[in-house]
């Protein structure tokens, strides 16, 4: 393993163990900027303060969505039991996924990275794309055509529930509990604010939302040095981002993706640290690391031929 050249056993130990106070803080900060951007809607409701919510509950819901994939790893807290009840109810239902699917299917990610048969290659694959190309799709997701099609899926499973064949009703039953926890946020803000606010957690799940996934799936592999390599630092991507972007496309320290890659099993709110020990120590000597978003995004959308890219890594 790459990482274990550059750092010692005991360090090792150290990225990787959990702290249930830092996880408690994280888990609240997203849920507390999601509070603020209610209440910055109903108590100033125009339509600049209304674009501001959408953006900043879009933000967070790629976060809260982070929370789910943190969870769905174990590494968020030292309790698998908390892992699983905070992954699940405050994180994957809100933002209308299932916990244990995807789990299963990000795993699997993780153990193919790197190959032609790797799940989430169809994201990232197409890339570099032309300009015009990244802007229609970019047009799809903030019209919410992306969006509708998502849920769309998510509908038709849940409607399955109805099904005269019993395993196809069980299969239906994570669905049902995602809606119920909708209606949960429902009352919620009736009861501390208005109801009529969840209308921007859904307006912002199926168009902005959307867009913020997009970019930063295909900052994480799209266009990468070498994506059949076996060297995480060539099929992989780590960028910086700014403050703006770390609120948006990049939050819970998301975008230290080579260093997720590297070691799985490390909280993220160690991987910053994990990142600048590797640095230092030589481990990214020949790769490129952007240094937020638009540099990205500019890199895979070339008009002719294969981005630049690092030279492939030598052996070590």
């Amino acid at each position: 393993m790459i990482a274990r050249e550059y750092i010692s056993p005991e360090e090792f130990k150290r990225f990787t163990k959990t702290s249930d106070l830092k996880a408690i803080g994280i888990v609240a900060g997203n849920w507390l900027i999601v509070a603020v951007a209610f209440a910055l809607a109903y108590f100033w409701t125009n339509p600049v303060t209304i674009i501001i919510a959408m953006i900043l509950i879009a933000g967070r819901q790629h976060g809260i969505g982070g929370l789910m994939h943190e969870c769905g790893h174990n590494t968020m807290f030292a309790s698998r039991a908390t892992n699983r009840f905070v992954g699940q109810w405050l994180a994957a239902k809100p933002v209308y996924e299932e916990l244990g699917g995807y789990a299963r299917g990000h795993g699997e990610h993780h153990r193919l990275a790197g190959t032609v048969t790797d799940p989430d290659r169809g994201n990232f694959e197409a890339y570099p794309v032309k300009k015009e190309s990244f802007r229609r799709k970019m047009f799809r997701d903030l019209s919410g055509q992306t969006g509708f099609r998502r849920h769309k899926e998510i509908w038709k499973a849940t409607l399955r529930i109805f099904s005269k064949d019993a395993e196809t009703r069980k299969a239906a039953h994570p669905y049902i509990s995602m809606w119920l926890t909708q209606i949960a946020m429902i009352l919620i803000l009736h009861v501390t604010l208005h109801a009529w606010l969840y209308l921007l957690w859904i307006g912002a799940n199926l168009t902005v939302y959307m867009a913020f996934i997009r970019i930063r799936q295909v900052a994480e592999h799209a266009a990468v040095p070498d994506a059949l390599s076996t060297d995480v630092r060539e099929n992989t991507r780590t960028t910086y981002g700014n403050l703006l972007e770390r609120l948006t496309i990049a939050p819970n320290y998301v975008n230290f993706h080579v260093e997720h890659h590297l070691l799985a099993n490390v909280p993220c709110y160690h991987l910053k640290e994990l990142h600048e020990t590797l640095k230092a120590r030589g481990a990214y000597e020949e790769v490129r690391i952007f240094r937020n978003y638009l540099e990205v995004v500019q890199h895979v959308t070339e008009e002719q031929g294969a981005p630049q890219a690092m030279p492939p890594l030598t052996a070590s």
